[in-house]
This record gives structure tokens, sequence and C-alpha cells, in this order.
């Protein structure tokens, strides 16, 4: 048989072309385990993805790097001291993270989009994290010592997570989940931020959002000064904003021109309100020193104090019941935005890859005093339309706000903190789903729409973090249920033409799902199994927690469908077991009749086709499953595969004495005992003598024989082993097979259906 033959049946059958029936670890080993060399060398290489791009760079790369950089440096300056506002830190913290997280993510990044820096969901985080340890430990310690603490110790969880490869753990959080609690979020951090934005004094804005929204409705009487400025700073943003949208479309030609001045609106609206500030402001300061509205006052010039982060053990343990869910954010809100802009923009992220970007970026950006930075979606996107080329334009960015923490510092001291808020308000608005979006989760999976409402609704009425735990533990419940309960299915046959014409072979046969009863559908016309012989779909991975609802499934139809063949209205009482009560007394006739005009259970076929993995429960419940209908039959049952899609399925499957004749039916009643016993029961139907039972590994190895010895003979290979029939190529070869073996005893066939299929050299079936 040439090579290319002999790969495509290793392809098709999935496993070594020398072991059709099963794999032996040493074979694996040998076949498919790589090189732990070249492991480690792809694994080193893989941290630093900038060596795989950086030789190619050029000048057309840069122009886009270089003005993609700088607009974003333009949001990023304000936008990171309205968050720092929002984390109850000094400003000069926003611009901290801003700077280091540009600059270090570029060196680790596999998205060219990202941007990362302070973000609302995290800053208001961090602020319940500062109140929470304040709460109980008074003045111990400050703000920005405790939020530095927190992101080097999630920057190092989280860069541990990276280098261990453990980012699948966030596959089990859908998308759904992580817009919900996002979307829960941004209502509160908005409203939270009205007080500010109006002068409303007295609303305690870290309390639950709808509670803030109260109170705040019952303050706007006391209104200040203050809202002149942030009121007509939101609705500027706004108007710009969707003014240089409808711009564009009217005048296509100079859309990119209207971009750009869309972009910079957060640059025009503070640099305006600082402006309008001073000019109020510098006259009008009371004789006790207070300005007559909140303004930033001193920023600090340049980094303040750079040097290793001191970790207090007793800060350590105060904020070790918060780290969990400030972990979460950096995970989630990072890898979903690098994720959706990945998929838009055409290409892949690796999220473990990802997920060393961010620690790294925690750790160093604690050195710099800087507080917890993840993924910005407003920042990114704005990277992305800006025609951003590579993740290089981080370093462009970290030079503006450089340039701005050295030298705008004086000017920075008379922006008005109620523009600040609207900033945040018109930045957090953005990450609200829209209806279309909410819709689309009712159509997909109304489930999924349920979880979404229900972590809006517990961000809203109760905390982000309550928000944030209801989502993800609601998904990993639904995903759960599921597993342990997934959808199975009875099969009839649909017969379909193939519009040929022809009077022969003019049509075939597919198999659908019958109804929930085992009865025929009333849409179209379902043909039941020939009598005897029940064909099974699983529709998920047959593993230990759906494999008792498996069982339970196929056992009950098969004591409702199927002929029991002991009368037990003939037994006495007595001797009937205590689990069985037998027909109800006064109707045995009845029953009887009733029992008769069943069919006698021949053969159960199952499809394995969705099935890609199974365990040591799953196969001991395919056991008690044979063992349950043939004593409900009184007579061994015949278990046909369809579609083994692994050999270590039939590896498993052969230890449970499945795939062969009636020699090994009843020979494994328990594949690996829990409570192992020495007075093990024998089948009743297995005749043979211990020593004439075949064993395992002896199927096993005649099974590679097998093909080795007709390969040798006849320039062919097997796709299925002579010496598993009951394992079969694909479902229809299986229920025919099951078919035509009715009205005869169990036992090994002769010519076992698709057992016989071979790829000869030519690449024909023969």
């Amino acid at each position: 048989m040439s090579p290319n033959i002999r790969r495509a049946v290793k392809d098709v059958v999935g496993h070594p072309d020398n072991s059709p029936s099963s794999v032996s670890i040493e074979t694996y080993i040998r076949e498919e385990v790589p090189s732990p060399r070249n492991q480690v060398l792809n694994y080193l290489t893989s941290l630093f993805p900038i060596l795989g791009w950086i030789t190619r760079y050029n000048v057309g790369w840069l122009s886009g790097d270089l003005v993609a950089g700088i607009t974003v440096g333009i949001v990023l300056v304000p936008q990171g001291m309205s968050y720092a506002q929002l984390a109850t830190l000094p400003p000069q913290y926003g611009l901290y993270s801003s700077f280091v997280g540009v600059l270090v993510y570029c060196f680790f990044a596999t998205s060219k989009d990202v941007s990362i820096g302070p973000v609302a969901v995290m800053s208001l985080t961090v602020s319940h994290i500062i109140a929470h340890v304040d709460a109980k430990y008074p003045n111990q310690w400050s703000g920005p010592e405790i939020a530095t603490t927190v992101a080097f110790i999630c920057g190092f969880i989280v860069l541990g997570i990276g280098l261990l490869r453990l980012g699948w753990i966030l596959e089990f959080i859908p998308g759904p989940a992580v817009s919900g609690f996002m979307t829960g979020s941004a209502i509160s951090i908005a409203a939270g931020q009205v007080p500010a934005l109006m002068g409303i004094s007295g609303v305690n804005t870290r309390a639950a959002a709808y509670t803030v929204i109260i109170e705040t409705l019952k303050g706007l009487p006391s209104t200040t000064i203050d809202a002149a400025f942030g009121l007509p700073g939101l609705v500027a943003l706004y108007a710009i904003r969707y003014g240089c949208e409808r711009l564009s479309k009217r005048y296509p030609h100079r859309a990119r021109w209207f971009f750009f001045v869309s972009v910079a609106r957060n640059a025009f609206v503070i640099v305006f309100l600082t402006i309008a500030a001073y000019l109020y402001c510098r006259h009008n300061k009371s004789a006790s020193g207070k300005y007559p509205i909140k303004i930033l006052q001193n920023v600090p010039r340049g980094f303040q104090d750079v040097g290793l982060v001191h970790i207090d053990t007793n800060l350590l343990s105060a904020l070790a019941p918060e780290l969990p869910v400030a972990t979460i954010i950096l995970l989630l809100e990072h890898i979903a935005i690098a994720k959706s802009f990945g998929r838009v923009n055409g290409y892949k992220i690796n999220p473990n890859q990802e997920l060393v970007a961010i620690g790294v970026t925690n750790t160093v950006g604690s050195v710099f005093h800087a507080y917890p930075a993840t993924g910005s979606f407003s920042r990114s996107a704005l990277k992305s339309k800006s025609g951003v080329r590579t993740p290089l334009g981080g370093i462009f960015t970290a030079i503006v706000v450089i340039v701005a923490l050295y030298g705008l510092t004086p000017a920075f001291f008379w922006i008005p903190s109620a523009g600040l808020s609207a900033i945040i308000i018109h930045a957090v608005a953005d990450l609200v789903a829209s209806p279309a979006q909410v819709y689309s989760y009712w159509r997909v999976s109304p489930l999924e729409f349920i979880i979404w409402s229900a972590a809006v609704l517990v961000a809203v009425f109760s905390t982000i973090e309550n928000g944030i735990y209801t989502s993800i533990c609601s998904s990993l419940a639904l995903l759960l249920v599921r597993i342990a309960h997934p959808r199975g299915y009875f099969l009839g046959k649909v017969s379909l033409s193939d519009g040929s014409g022809s009077s022969k072979d003019d049509s075939r046969e597919v198999f659908v799902p019958m109804n929930r009863d085992g009865v025929t559908r009333d849409d179209i016309k379902v043909n039941p199994p020939t009598p005897g012989v029940i064909i099974y779909r699983l529709e998920e991975s047959y593993l230990y927690p759906n494999c008792s609802s498996v069982n339970a499934a196929i056992v009950d139809y098969v004591k409702a469908n199927l002929k029991r063949g002991k009368d037990m209205s003939s037994i006495s009482l007595r001797d009937r077991p205590w689990n069985d009560p037998g027909p109800p007394s006064g109707s045995a006739e009845e029953a009887r009749k009733i029992n008769n005009a069943k069919p006698d259970l021949h053969a159960i076929v199952l499809d394995f086709s969705s099935v890609s993995h199974i365990d040591t429960t799953s196969v001991q419940s395919l056991i008690d499953t044979r063992n349950e209908v043939q004593a409900w039959a009184d007579h061994p049952v015949e278990f046909h595969f369809a579609t083994i899609l692994s050999p270590w399925i039939r590896r498993a499957l052969l230890a449970g004495s499945f795939g062969v004749g009636i020699s090994l039916a009843d020979a494994c009643n328990e594949v690996a005992p829990v409570v192992p016993y020495r007075d093990g029961r024998r089948g009743k139907w297995d005749d043979e003598d211990d020593s004439q039972t075949p064993r395992y590994d002896d199927i096993e190895a005649r099974a590679a024989n097998t093909v080795v010895e007709e390969r040798r003979s006849t320039e062919t290979a097997p796709l299925i082993s002579m010496e598993t029939p009951f394992f079969h190529f694909d479902l229809a070869s299986a229920v025919r097979a099951a078919e035509s073996g009715i009205g005869k005893s169990l036992s090994r066939p002769d010519t076992p259906s698709n057992s016989l299929v071979k790829v000869t050299t030519s690449g024909e079936e023969a």
C-alpha cells in the first residue's frame, strides 16, 4: 500500500495504521508526543511574539503606528486621569498606569489593536477594594499603596496562569456572561459619576447603583455650579461624535478628517473646560482657600518614588478576599476585547500569551506605582480605526503620556472634576450592550439571555462583584447541566430519493431522530428500525457526568417498548426479586398479552459519531446497561458501535468486553471495581470455562496482527479489524449488521459487515 493511502487510512480511522482497533501507550508516546526539546524552544520563543515580526518592520507600518499611537495618546491622557479619580486615587496614578500599560504590552502582545491602561470597571473595583481595606483597617495604608499592591499581586497571578498555559479556563465563561457584567458595571459606573457631574454632595457612590440613582434624584435641588461645567461637557462630547458621523456620511471624501476631529473630542472638551475653569476660578478663591468648583489642583510632575514595591503581609491578608474579583476582571475584560478585535480584523490571538502580557504589564507597573491596568474597549476601537499596523504603536502612545506627565502637569491644575466625570460617563456608555445585541442573545440561546439579565440586575441592585460571580457561576451551572443531561435520540429511517430517476438504487436511507416517546414524527415519515433493533445517537462525549442519564434513557426505553423475556406473572411472590413487583394483581393475563405483542430485543446500535472522549465510569455504566437489558430480555443482546472516532475509545470499549462475540459478551461486569471483592458473579449466558475466555490484551494484539497478516496476503488494509466485528465504520453498516443477525444466536459473525471494508492501493473500497 502506498504511503499516501496509508496516511489517508490513518486520518480516516484516527489511529496508527498498524493498530486499527485500539492504541498502545508505547505507540502513542512514540508517534504522538512531541520532542521535549522542541517544545521548550517553542515555548520560550512564544513568550516574545515581537521577535516574529520586528525584523520585517518597515516605513509603511511606522506611519500607521505613529498616527494611531499619537491619536490614542491624546485620548488616554484625560481618560487616565478620569479613571484615577474613579478609583479614588490622585490623577497622576492614572498617567502612571497609562504609560506602563502601553509601553510594556507591545513587547508581549499578540494583538495589534488592544490598548492597555486604566479602565472604568477595574478603576471602580480598585475604589471598592480601597474602601473595604480602609473600613477594616482605618488609616493603616494609603489608597495608592493598596492599589499598587493589588496591581502587583493580580499581575503575578495572571502571569503565572499565562506561563503555565492555563488560559483555556477562560473558555468556560461565555460571551453573554462577560457582556452581562460589563453592562451592569457600566450602568453602575455611570450612575456613580452623575453626582460629581452635577456637583451633588452627600451621595455614597460606592453603594448599589439603584441606591445611587435614588439619592441623586433626591439631591437634584442641591445641584451646584459644577453642573455648568459637567453637563455642557457631556453634551459637547456626544454632539461632536454624532456630528462628525453625520458629516462623514454626507462628505465621504473628508471622512478621515472628521474621524480625527471626533477622536480628539475628549482633548477638545477638556481644554475648553480647563480654560473656562481657569477664567472662572482664578479670582474667586475663598478665604479658606477653596475654589467655587472642584478642580484637580496639584498634579506632581514626572514619576514619584519609582522603585520596587514593598509587599506588606498584613495588607496582603486584608486584600485576600478582594483579589479574586480583581483578577477575574483583568482576565475577562482583556481577553474578551482582544478576541473581539482579532475576529474583526482577521487575526487570531494567543490567550495564554495575552495573559503573560497582562501579568508582566501589571507586575512591572507596580515599580512605577501604577494601579491595575487591562485592555480598554474604547481606546482599542480607536486604535484599530486609526490604522495601527503593529503592537509597536503603543510606544508612540507612551511618548505622548510621558510628555504630558513631564510637560503639561501645571495646566492640569485647572481641570474641573465635573469634566472628567463627563468623560467617564461618555466612555462607559459604549460598554452597555445595545438592544440588538441583547435580542440576539434571546434568539440564539434564551438561557444565556437569562444569564445576561441576571448579571445586569445583580450588578445594578447589589454590587459589581456579585454581578461577576453571578454570571460566572450561572454559566458554569448551565454548562454542568448540559454535560450531565446531554441530548440523545432514538433514531428511525427516512428514505431519500437521489433524483436520478433510475429504477435501481434511486434512494438511500438516512437516520433521523424520532420523537421523545420513540414513535415516528408527524412532520415527516420516519420508519422505525426493524423490530428488535434500537438505534441511539449520543450528542455529547460519554463521560462520568452524563453516563447515568444515558443508561436511564436506554433502559427505560427497552422496558417500555420491548418484550420482557421472563413471564413474571407465573412466578410466585416469594420467588420474585424484592424490587420487582411484577404485574398488578388481577391483570396478569392482560399484562401478558401486552408484553407478548412487543418485539423481542435483539440488538442495540450506538452512534458514537459525536463521542470524542470516554472514561472508566461511562464504560462501567455501559456494562450496567448491557446487564440490565439482557436481564430484561432474558437472553444475550448485541451491542453494535458505529463511527468510533478515537482509538482510545476502542481501547476502552474492548476493556469492557464490547466489540467482540458471545465469548466476551458477559465476561466483564466491573471494568474497575471501586470496592474490590473476590466473589464476583458470572454471566448467565457465559457457559465457557474461564480458561477459554479470551483476555482483553489477546483481543487487542490479535486485532493488530489481523491487519498485518491481511495486508501481507492481499495488499489491502481493513478499516475495521475482523477481531472486532461489532465496531462499524458508519451507522448504516452497523444497522445492517444488527438487522441481519435477528433470529440468530449472538456470536461472532462470519461476515461482520463493514469490518471487511478495505482500502486498496488504488484508493478504492474492496
